[in-house]
């Protein structure tokens, strides 16, 4: 009725053959518990190899970020848009500016997919960041600057991007109001990308950005608390403009 054949006997496997099977199975799932599975979930990498791959430092992040979350859960919620909170805020950023201004640092930065880029609003240009009394020291930002705000829903995020030539520098100074969020400072052109620095659960971040190549360099934020979050970001250098992406 059917066109099939049946296996005869022989031609099936014997109970020593399924035995080994499952032994052999049951050997290689174990293998990528121990180096795959518990280093990407668990930070657990009792092999080391975990590590060597990169999954240990994913597990670390995701252990951190449930860590935020409980952390978020069991505080009560604070008041978001209070007057104090705002004027600690604009402490801060002039503080970090300060610091940009009299001492200029290494600018401390995956990619996130390239989007439609749309324009911000920008100030006017400023005068040039001093260049440091340590003649070490690379040469100070100069340019533009720019200064602009946007708020963060609970689990939003935002990317704002400056167009910059190939090892051209911009000071920046930021801050987030209402908690702290997580950051991603990096770069994009055409078949290239690199990372230059990212955190978790940060409040601010101030530095000089240097630009590996012709393209856009900026950061990534996102608010992983329960709040909305204000993100003031300063901007001061070789730079042609700075855009939002959506």
């Amino acid at each position: 009725m059917y066109n099939t054949d049946r296996p005869a006997r022989a031609e099936l496997p014997t109970s020593a053959q399924l035995r080994r099977s499952t032994l052999i199975a049951a050997l290689a799932a174990s293998v990528i518990l121990v180096t795959v599975v518990l280093p990407s979930e668990y930070a657990i990498d009792p092999t080391r190899i975990g590590r060597l791959m990169g999954l240990t430092q994913m597990g670390e992040i995701k252990a951190q970020l449930a860590e935020e979350a409980a952390g978020d859960a069991a505080a009560a919620p604070a008041p978001a848009g209070t007057d104090a909170a705002g004027t600690d805020v604009m402490r801060r950023l002039d503080r970090i500016e300060a610091l940009l201004t009299a001492q200029p640092q290494q600018g401390r930065a995956t990619p996130e997919p390239a989007g439609s880029l749309e324009p911000v609003a920008t100030a006017a240009p400023a005068p040039t960041v001093q260049a440091a009394a340590n003649p070490a020291a690379a040469k100070p930002a100069a340019g533009r600057a720019d200064e602009l705000s946007f708020t963060l829903a609970p689990g939003q995020g935002a990317e704002i991007k400056l167009v910059m030539r190939q090892g051209a520098r911009a000071g920046f100074a930021w801050a987030s109001s209402g908690g702290p969020v997580n950051f991603d400072t990096h770069g994009d052109a055409p078949g290239q990308s690199t990372s230059y620095n990212k955190g978790r659960g940060v409040e601010s971040d101030e530095g000089f950005l240097e630009a590996a190549f012709d393209g856009n360099h900026g950061w990534f934020w996102r608010n992983r608390g329960r709040a909305d979050v204000t993100v003031t970001l300063r901007t001061n250098g070789d730079y042609a403009e700075i855009k939002r992406i959506l």
